[in-house]
Formats: structure tokens, C-alpha cells, sequence
């Protein structure tokens, strides 16, 4: 059904404006009046990464009249296989400081504001609120989570996306949609974050590049589609795309009845303490290795990690094998200290408890993970 566009039309277009939005002009779908409305719509992308880059470059080519770029990461080398509106320049840079400069100059009909902070479920409505709607690119379970609550007490449609090596997920949510449209949100689709650790992220699993710019597009074609009121935007479908079949698929959502309580319901009680695993730091570890009686070290990343390098003398099986296998027939032993390592320490935490729920109490965790070996045992080692 046709759907209200969210923002009301700005003032009349200058005539450098009817040149630079020109081919915006003569689509019937957006029109003077819709790129008006795009000049006056405020928007908000968390995530100045994968998906935000290709997302801000093309809201910003589009006219989107005011911006604002939330993100509390530093640009990294590793980053610029993806991350278009970062360059080699920009490595150390804050990526908000990047991407604001790269916005400014690309339109300067933008007002583009940063805002280098990590949103949690304390900030996300203060940081979110006075905006028409917010696209999420971020990279982490919690912050997903925060924006998607602050979206709902807002009211305003966030348009959201997530990417795991060669496919992705795009939709939008909206749980004050208009009556008649699919009012859901991002607890219908997933009602609870995955355990920790569970999920690996593309630092640990590898993306491709050219994936999220086509996906991080599609998350402004759906705001774009929103503030002009115009074509039919993702609500109530679930857009599955597999870059290495060339496929894509609709997939139906519907509002599951409990996102009132799972905005607003109170804190449950916390769960019991599990025990703390002990950690090694990485120059401790080293020594160990090297001396009588020498712990075993376990590297649970996967196997295209290994190429990056490995504790010397560690053993290799993949979490994913540890957690549905048997450790004892995996020849885990038991009557030595066991040492997880993973690149950087959550994974390698759920191993430990994988092996304590198997009755292992001999535990440590490599403090920092791979990237803390490479710092303080090898640097001639890459960091990935």
C-alpha cells in the first residue's frame, strides 16, 4: 500500500540545485518535490564502516540536508579493503573525522555533523533522537540492539543491515508504521542477541568488499524511498542476498506481538556468575611455552587465520569443531593447563567455557588474543 513520505518538502530549489539533482528531477518517483523533501530530511548512520561508507557517500550525493555520522573507531589499514570513504590518508584518524571531511567536500549542501561515541542502551535515544530516520551499519550485537530500542521509542524507521562474509541481510524496521503497514523491528527477526563470541565478526571471518558497497547502496535506496514517500520499501520483507550465487530472496516479516515488552521491560535478573576463566598475558605465555612442563596451547580460530601465524607449538581445531565435538577424542588433554587462543579474546573465552562444561578446570585465556602476540612476542607477524 502507498505509504506517507516521512519529511515535509524544504525550500524551492536554487538553480544550482536543479543542475546538481538533475537527473533526480526527471524521475517521476522523486521529482522537485522529493528532492526538497531530501534537502530537508535530517538522517542518522551508525557506523562509519562497510556499510556506512557507500551508505553516507550516496545519502550525501542524493542531498540528504543534514547527516550525522556516530562511530567510535579509529580507521585501520585492514579497513580500506571495504571502506570506501576512508583512504590511506586517513589511517589513525578518527573514521567520524574521516568521513565528515569526505561528506563535506563531496556536497556541500549537507550539514554533516560527527559524533565519536560508542552508542549503547544509555546513549542510543539522545544520540538518535531529532532525526527522521537512522540507517545502521555498526558491527556489534549491542550496539544493533541499543538502536533498535531508541528507534522504537522514537518512532522513526530504521533502516538496517548486516553482512557475514559473501552474504547479507537487509531490511527496514519500523514499529510506528502506519496503520495497515508491517509495524516490525528487529526483535521480530531476531528476539535476542546471540551469545557472545557465537557470531564471528569480519575481522575474524573475512567480507567481501564489493558486497557491503552494494549492500550499504541498497540502505540508502530504502531511505531515499522513505523520505520521499515513493516505491515500496522493505517493510515486512527480509532481502537475503548471496553474492557468490547472484541471488536474492524476499523473505516475510511479520510483528511478533512482543516488542512493547522488549523495548520496555524491566531488567531481568542477572544470571548466575560463571567463573572467571584465568588469562596469560602474551609475554608470560611465551616464556611458558619455552620451559618444562608447558601448557597446551589451543588456537580455536578458523583455519584461513592460520596464515597470519600461531603460538609456537600450539594446536589448531576451530571452535565450531570444539563446541559440537568431543574435546577428549579432539585429544584435548586434561592433566595439563589448557591455554585458548583466539585473535583477540572472545572466542577463546567460549572455548573455555565449552571445556569447563566438559569438566576441564585447567583453563587460561591468551590475554588479547593473536593480535597481543604480534604486539608484545612477534611483530614480524601481520595483524589482521
Amino acid at each position: 500500500m502507498p505509504f506517507p513520505a516521512l519529511v515535509e518538502p524544504g525550500p524551492p530549489l536554487s538553480p544550482e540545485q536543479l543542475t546538481r539533482y538533475a537527473r533526480h528531477l526527471l524521475l517521476p518517483s522523486i521529482g522537485e518535490t522529493g528532492q526538497r523533501r531530501l534537502l530537508a530530511a535530517r538522517v542518522a548512520v551508525v557506523g562509519a564502516g562497510g556499510l556506512g561508507s557507500p551508505a553516507l557517500l550516496y545519502l550525501a550525493a542524493a542531498g540528504v540536508g543534514a547527516i550525522t555520522v556516530v562511530d567510535d573507531d579509529s580507521v585501520d589499514a585492514t579497513n580500506l579493503q571495504r571502506q570506501v570513504i576512508h583512504d590511506a590518508m586517513s589511517v589513525g584518524l578518527s573514521k567520524v573525522e574521516s568521513a565528515v571531511d569526505r561528506v563535506r567536500g563531496l556536497n556541500p549542501d549537507c550539514d554533516v555533523v560527527g559524533r565519536h561515541v560508542r552508542v549503547t542502551d544509555e546513549n542510543a535515544r539522545d544520540v538518535l533522537a531529532e532525526h527522521d530516520l537512522v540507517l545502521d551499519g555498526s558491527d556489534n550485537f549491542e550496539t544493533r540492539y541499543a538502536v533498535d530500542a531508541a528507534c522504537a521509542e522514537l518512532g522513526v524507521p530504521l533502516v538496517w543491515a548486516a553482512v557475514y562474509r559473501t552474504a547479507a541481510h537487509v531490511t527496514t524496521f519500523w514499529t510506528a508504521a502506519p496503520e495497515g503497514l508491517p509495524a516490525v523491528g528487529l526483535r521480530d527477526l531476531f528476539p535476542d542477541p546471540p551469545e557472545p563470541g557465537s557470531v564471528p565478526a569480519c575481522g575474524d571471518a573475512g567480507v567481501l568488499g564489493a558486497l557491503v558497497g552494494q549492500i550499504g547502496s541498497m540502505m540508502t535506496s530504502e531511505a531515499i524511498k522513505l523520505v520521499t514517500g515513493s516505491g515500496e520499501p522493505l517493510l515486512g520483507r527480509v532481502l537475503y542476498v548471496d553474492s557468490m550465487a547472484s541471488t536474492q530472496r524476499s523473505i516475510p516479516l511479520a510483528p511478533s506481538g512482543r516488542y512493547d515488552a522488549a523495548v520496555r521491560r524491566p531488567a531481568a535478573p542477572a544470571p548466575p556468575a560463571a567463573p572467571e576463566t584465568t588469562t596469560v598475558s602474551a609475554t608470560a605465555l611465551a616464556a611458558l611455552v619455552e620451559a618444562p612442563g608447558s601448557p597446551f596451547v589451543l588456537d580455536v580460530r578458523e583455519p584461513a587465520e592460520i596464515a597470519f601465524g600461531m603460538v609456537p607449538g600450539s594446536a589448531h581445531i576451530p571452535l565450531a569443531t570444539l563446541r559440537d565435538g568431543d574435546p577428549d577424542a579432539l585429544g584435548v588433554p586434561r592433566d595439563r593447563t589448557v591455554v585458548l587462543v583466539c585473535k583477540a579474546g572472545p572466542r577463546a573465552t567460549l572455548a573455555a567455557a565449552t571445556l569447563r562444561a566438559h569438566g576441564y578446570e585447567q583453563l587460561e585465556v591468551l590475554d588479547g588474543g593473536m593480535l597481543a602476540w604480534v604486539d608484545e612476542v612477534d611483530p614480524s607477524l601481520p595483524r589482521y
